[in-house]
Order: structure tokens, then C-alpha cells, then sequence
């Protein structure tokens, strides 16, 4: 299996199979969004903890593979993990997709960051581009309390 069948079935069983779908309990931030040109909503939940840390993360929304795959991939990255993190892991998933740079950040796991990089093939795509980085622009919504 070549890399861009790997990153094929990873967005598919991401898209078929969301993690963390659903309205997680005691949520303390949201916030929603929806584009109009494809359909695609995302309304990501999360729980902060006094020490600024996500505990608890999860998202509901309808839309493409690549959207739903990138709201299940982002809930399962940062879960667990404090502000500083999530503003680096978010900055630099942006960049790649949109500046085709390489994400660097180095605490993550070779497997997540295989996962992550399935992403990457968006930026063939322009109109596609915002399928993939909602949940994430939703998510810093999300924290800002926007």
C-alpha cells in the first residue's frame, strides 16, 4: 500500500466511523459552523479544566468525508492536551494546508502524525481546503468563547 492509499482509508474510516461524535457532558465552550457553498455544519463541544486543559472534546455535524474525518481526526489529537498545544497543533495544520509547509511539532506520536498528514492531499483542492480546516478555525472559536 503506497501513502496516499493509506491516507485514503485513514480519512475514510475517520469519515465513516467519527470518534468522539456527539455532545459531550458538562461542555464548558462551543461554537458552530456551517458553510453554505457545500453544506457541511460542525459544532465542536469541549470541557476545560481549571488547568486550562481539554478534557473532554467531541463534535456533531453532517457534511463530506473530509470534513467529518478532519472533526474526528482534531478530537482525538487534542483531547487531553492544554492551550499552548492545541494553538501550535491548529496553527501549523492550517499552514500545512494552506502553505503546503510540514507540520514540526514534535510531541505528537508517528501515528498521529501519519493521521494528521492524511490531510495533506487537500491542498490539491482548493474548494476543499475549507471542508477540511472548519472543525479546526470552529475549535479556536470554541476556546475564545466566540
Amino acid at each position: 500500500m503506497d501513502l496516499k492509499e493509506l491516507y485514503q482509508e485513514i480519512i475514510l474510516d475517520h469519515g465513516k466511523n467519527p470518534r468522539n461524535k456527539g455532545k459531550c457532558k458538562d461542555f464548558t465552550n462551543d461554537a458552530k459552523a456551517h458553510n453554505p457553498l457545500c453544506g457541511d455544519k460542525v459544532h465542536i463541544y469541549l470541557k476545560l479544566n481549571k488547568e486550562k486543559q481539554i478534557e473532554d472534546l467531541s463534535f456533531e455535524g453532517e457534511g463530506c468525508a473530509i470534513s467529518l474525518a478532519s472533526a474526528s481526526i482534531l478530537t482525538e489529537l487534542v483531547k487531553g492536551k492544554d492551550l499552548s498545544f492545541i494553538k501550535k497543533i491548529t496553527e501549523e495544520f492550517l499552514n500545512m494546508l494552506k502553505n503546503k509547509t510540514k507540520i514540526t511539532i514534535n510531541s505528537i506520536t508517528p501515528d498521529q502524525m501519519t493521521t494528521i498528514t492524511s490531510l495533506s492531499g487537500v491542498q490539491e483542492f482548493p474548494m476543499r481546503v475549507k471542508c477540511a480546516t472548519m472543525a479546526w478555525h470552529t475549535l479556536l472559536s470554541a476556546l475564545e468563547k466566540k
